[in-house]
């Protein structure tokens, strides 16, 4: 399942999580709350994010 997270800490600082989103598709999926919310001061990308983009690139060499 595909989720979007928003945490907002007591201090007010906010936190975007994405969650069974493949590679890019978690940027893409999350930047109408990231516009909304401002300026984005740390990005933490998954483990999952860049294990999307490299067993995508060996299919794109097996294929080849």
């Amino acid at each position: 399942m595909k989720t979007i997270d928003v945490i907002v800490s007591p201090e007010g600082a906010s936190r975007i999580e994405t969650n069974g989103f493949a590679g890019e598709q978690c940027r893409q999926a999350s930047q109408f709350l990231e516009q909304a919310l401002g300026l984005r001061q740390q990005e933490k990308l998954s483990a999952e994010f860049f294990q999307t983009e490299v067993r995508d690139s060996q299919q794109a060499r097996q294929s080849s």
